[in-house]
Parts: structure tokens; C-alpha cells; sequence
């Protein structure tokens, strides 16, 4: 029992440690950035004595460790400050924003773990043949082409050629109103409401962009999971199993991937991070409204809280999935549980 409670204990310590952290590198970002945040919100014309009645409301005139401990006791509040730009709380833009980069996340990491992983194994089994050889040529472009270009030559074929697919946004016009936003997962929503010509709407704006994310974690994880496949291929108790007569396809499949996915559950955790995150050059070229393009907007402006918090909202989401990982790399592995 008190093993369990230390455990428990430094895993809460370095939770609170990591966010503590992540609060200071946001907190000194703000103030090291040239923008001074009671003139982003009065402007730059407004009379001396109005910008310093606001720098006094915002604490901008305590010293800097007093402003620090402020700025926590608000964010752990969740009150990240009004953002410039749309005039309303930051932490109410955000929940309307996020749902459209995690349902864009999610369906693009399903594509890359889906595929990705499956390449990976058939390109290590195969190794150094065609197959191989296509899998990281594949993995190569991925890496290689410039995303924003090959956004755009997408919605030029796909979109304006064929018409294939739905264009910029999450869906047209003609729907914008017809579904309600309960969860703000735009194909939720659309099925809870059994508006079906506004969810295939939504599905045919979504699936471009949710390929192109999903393209470019496929060709991560690909390669990742060739390079772990390749290490569990050649170890002792593969060629036992061989030896013992097991087929190809059971040792591949239900030994060494198993093997193979212990590290590669990290894998697959921080290329979802890496897309919840908000993509932002793919948000921006597809008009996508998440958060990387809210934030992209938000530094344009220099809206600071809302960059701010926006930011934050990202290293939670990189520290909540680095936790996720970890538990399940714990439940994988029983040698790390005895190391605990």
C-alpha cells in the first residue's frame, strides 16, 4: 500500500511540476514579447490615464513574482483573460474552437495509425524488398513536401477539378444552421439530430484535410514502427518460435507486433498530441476553424491572452497524452510496473 501511495504521489508531483513549468514558459513568453497588453486593449490612442487604470486592473504594475502567482491562481481557474479580438472570454473561444481541431485529430490519427502501422509491419517482414522500398518512399514524400503545397494542390484536384470533395470550412453555407452545436463534434451533432445531408456535407469538407493530417503521421509511424519491428524480428525468441514450427504470420502478428507496441504507443500518443495541438498551416489552408488557426489569428493581432491560452490548452493536451502513455505503456509492460 505505501508503495502504491509513493508511486501515486510522484506521478502527481510531476504533473504538478511539468504544469507549473508550462505556466512559467507562457507567463514569461507574454512578457517578453514587445506587446503591451493594456494598450491591446485600449489602443494605442487612448488617453495616459486610461491605459494605466487598465494596468492597474491587469496587475501589470505588481512586481513580476506577484504577477506570476496572479497569473496561476487564474489559469488553474481557467480564466485566461478576455481575448482582444472577438471581445469574449479566451476559455469560451476555446471550447468553441477545439472541437473542430480534435474531431479533425482524431479522424486524421486514425488514418495514420490505421494505415501507418500495418506499412510498417510489411515493410520490416519485407526487408529490402519493393515493398520496404515503397513503404519509405512513401514516408520520405510525407516528410519532404512542404504541407501548405500539397494543401493546396488537393483542393485544385480534388476539389475545383473534380469535385470530389467539399471545399475550405467545415460545411457549406446551406448547413451552417441546420444542426445544432451540442457537442461541437460537427458529425456528432449532425447524427444526433439524423441531419443526414448536413453530416455527409460535413464529412466530404473533412475528409481532405483529415487525409493530409492522417498522410503525414503515417509516414512517421510507418517509419517507427518498421524500426521497432525490424529490432523484435531479430531477437532469440522469434527464432525459436520459427524453430517451433509457428506460421509467419503468428509471430508477426501476435508476437513481435506486441511486442513492438510498447514503445510504439508513445508513438502514436504524441503524433495525436502533435495534431490536437492545432495544425496550423493545414487549418489555415483548408479555413478549418480550430484552434491552430485561432491562434494563428490571435497572434496576428497580438492578442496575447488568447495566445496565451491557447497555448497552455496545447501543453495540457501534450502532458495529458504523455500521462495516457505512460499508463499504457505501464499496462503493456509488466517489467515497468516491477520497476515502479
Amino acid at each position: 500500500m505505501r508503495r502504491r501511495v509513493a508511486v501515486a504521489g510522484r506521478w502527481l508531483a510531476t504533473v504538478a511540476l511539468t504544469y507549473l513549468g508550462l505556466l512559467a514558459v507562457t507567463f514569461f513568453i507574454g512578457r517578453v514579447i514587445p506587446v503591451d497588453p493594456a494598450l491591446a486593449i485600449v489602443g494605442d490612442r487612448a488617453p495616459e490615464h486610461v491605459v494605466q487604470r487598465v494596468r492597474e486592473e491587469l496587475g501589470l504594475n505588481e512586481p513580476l513574482p506577484v504577477q506570476f502567482a496572479m497569473y496561476v491562481g487564474k489559469a488553474l481557474q481557467g480564466d485566461f483573460g478576455t481575448s482582444v479580438l472577438t471581445s469574449q472570454p479566451v476559455w469560451l473561444d476555446i471550447v468553441k474552437t477545439f472541437p473542430a481541431t480534435f474531431e479533425l485529430a482524431t479522424f486524421g490519427i486514425l488514418i495514420g495509425a490505421g494505415l501507418g502501422i500495418p506499412l510498417g509491419v510489411w515493410a520490416a517482414v519485407r526487408q529490402g524488398g519493393w515493398a520496404d522500398h515503397l513503404v519509405r518512399v512513401v514516408g520520405l514524400i510525407g516528410y519532404s513536401v512542404p504541407v501548405f503545397w500539397l494543401g493546396l494542390m488537393a483542393l485544385v484536384l480534388f476539389y475545383a477539378r473534380l469535385d470530389w470533395v467539399g471545399g475550405p470550412g467545415r460545411i457549406d453555407v446551406a448547413y451552417e444552421y441546420s444542426v445544432q452545436r451540442v457537442t461541437g463534434v460537427l458529425l456528432l451533432d449532425a447524427a444526433l439530430a439524423r441531419e443526414w445531408e448536413a453530416w455527409r456535407n460535413a464529412f466530404s469538407h473533412l475528409v481532405l484535410p483529415a487525409s493530409l493530417l492522417g498522410y503525414f503521421s503515417l509516414a512517421y509511424i510507418s517509419r517507427m514502427t518498421r524500426s521497432f519491428m525490424l529490432a523484435e524480428l531479430a531477437q532469440e525468441y522469434v527464432v525459436a518460435a520459427r524453430a517451433k514450427g509457428l506460421s509467419e504470420a503468428r509471430i508477426v502478428w501476435r508476437h513481435a507486433l506486441r511486442n513492438a507496441a510498447v514503445p510504439l504507443t508513445t508513438v502514436v500518443a504524441l503524433s495525436y498530441a502533435g495534431l490536437l495541438e492545432g495544425s496550423v498551416l493545414t487549418e489555415t489552408v483548408f479555413s478549418w476553424p480550430g484552434l491552430g488557426l485561432y491562434i494563428t489569428n490571435s497572434l496576428q493581432n497580438a492578442d496575447m491572452n488568447a495566445v496565451l491560452g491557447g497555448t497552455i490548452v496545447v501543453g495540457s493536451v501534450f502532458i495529458g497524452l504523455n500521462l495516457l502513455s505512460d499508463l499504457l505503456y505501464r499496462s503493456l509492460d509488466p517489467r515497468t510496473r516491477e520497476r515502479a
